[in-house]
């Protein structure tokens, strides 16, 4: 593979109380400085932008997964907690819910939770924080379709309307 260039671009408004944007190709976001650390809070704080990335890198990593295992999913969501102790010690944990189409059988089934825990394992992001000692694990779940659509009802629940 060849290498690879990314850019992106940020700007900062005012002092500290201020915020920030920062743009690349397929990324657009507002940045701040927690209010805690005398920012105005107004933007997504560093631990959320690492947090995003291990969270971004697992999920595609596990779709690409299933996909190439030909694992029927009707599709999966995932709820990430970060964890941040004393001496900013961040520790993340993926809880995702894989939805198995209905015609699922128990080796699908199995299948999905095995990828589930090897994307962790597998996702380059979420290993490079494991060498910087952020400990990053998994719990998931699946469960096969019962007409219920959980998909919707987890973007309805948590409203997540883009």
């Amino acid at each position: 593979m060849a290498d690879q260039k990314i850019n992106m671009n940020t700007v900062w408004y005012k002092d500290a109380k201020g915020d920030g944007r920062i743009k690349s190709d397929n990324l657009k976001t507002q940045i701040a400085i927690p209010v805690p650390k005398g920012g105005s809070g107004e933007g997504a704080e560093p631990q959320q932008l690492l947090m995003s990335s291990a969270v971004a890198c697992y999920t595609m990593t596990l779709a690409y997964m299933l996909d190439r295992k030909k694992v029927p999913i009707a599709g999966f969501f995932m709820d990430t907690e970060g964890n941040i102790a004393k001496g900013d010690q961040l520790s993340i944990t993926h809880r995702p819910h894989v939805v198995l189409n209905s015609g699922a059988s128990n080796e699908d089934v199995t299948m999905a939770e095995a990828l589930i825990l090897q994307a962790e394992k597998d996702c380059h992001i979420g290993q490079l924080l494991v060498k910087a000692g952020v400990p990053v694990g998994t719990e998931g779940k699946v469960s096969i379709d019962s007409g219920d659509d959980l998909t919707t009802n987890y973007i309805e629940e948590h409203r997540l309307v883009w």
